[in-house]
C-alpha cells in the first residue's frame, strides 16, 4: 500500500497529463503545479524539477508494463507460442488500458539528460529481449519459421506499441477481440507452424 501523501500523487498525475497533452519541452514546472492544484514550493518540496518528475513516470510506467508481462509469461508454460501469445496480450492490453502511461513511455524517453538517459535505455531493453528470447525460442524449436527473426520481433513490438495512438475504448472493437487480433497477427509473422501440423504435412 502506498504511503506517498495525496499532493505528492496530485502532481505526478498532473505531470503525467501535462506531458501526454503538451510534450514534456512545453510545459512548464508552473503547468504542473497549477494543475495540481499546489504551490510551486510545494512541487519543489517532492522534485527538484520537471525531469526528476519525468524520470519517475518513465520509471512507474516500466515498472506497471514489465510487472503485466512477468505475470502473463508466469501463467504461459514453456511453449514459445504460447509465451509470444502472453507477451502480445500484456502488451495490447497495457497499451489500451494506459494509453497515458505508454503515450509518454513510448516518446518522451529523448527527453531524459545522459545521467538518467543510459538507465531508462536499459530498462527499456528489457521488454525487446524479452520478446526476442521467446522468438529465438522458437526459432530453435522449429515452430517459428520465419527467416528474419529480428524483423518479426521488431514488427511484432511496433505494431503492440502503437496502439496507444489511436486505439478507442468507445469504438467497434473490444479490447478481447483486439487481443485475438494481435495474437493472431503476432502467429502469423513469426510463421508460426505447431508441430501437429507440420507432421500432418509430412503424412508422418
Amino acid at each position: 500500500m502506498s504511503t506517498q501523501p495525496a499532493g505528492h500523487k496530485a502532481i505526478v498525475e498532473a505531470a503525467r497529463q501535462e506531458f501526454s497533452e503538451r510534450g514534456y519541452g512545453a510545459t512548464s514546472i508552473r503547468d504542473i503545479a497549477q494543475r495540481a492544484g499546489v504551490s510551486l514550493s510545494a512541487l519543489y518540496y517532492y522534485y527538484k524539477g520537471k525531469q526528476d518528475l519525468l524520470v519517475a513516470i518513465l520509471e512507474d510506467g516500466l515498472d506497471a508494463y514489465f510487472g503485466a508481462c512477468d505475470a502473463a509469461l508466469a501463467a504461459a508454460g514453456d511453449d514459445p507460442a504460447e509465451q509470444l501469445e502472453a507477451l502480445v496480450a500484456a502488451t495490447v492490453r497495457f497499451r489500451t488500458e494506459h494509453p497515458v502511461k505508454s503515450s509518454i513511455v513510448l516518446t518522451e524517453g529523448r527527453s531524459l539528460e545522459p545521467e538518467h538517459l543510459a538507465r531508462y535505455k536499459k530498462n527499456e531493453a528489457r521488454g525487446t529481449q524479452q520478446f526476442r528470447e521467446v522468438v529465438e525460442r522458437g526459432v530453435a524449436q522449429g515452430i517459428f519459421l520465419t527467416p528474419y527473426p529480428d524483423d518479426a520481433r521488431r514488427a511484432v513490438i511496433a505494431m503492440c506499441n502503437a496502439i496507444a495512438e489511436w486505439y478507442k475504448t468507445e469504438g467497434p472493437v473490444t479490447l478481447d477481440e483486439l487481443v485475438e487480433r494481435y495474437v493472431s497477427l503476432a502467429l502469423t509473422v513469426v510463421e508460426y507452424r505447431p508441430r501437429a501440423v507440420r507432421r500432418a504435412a509430412r503424412g508422418t
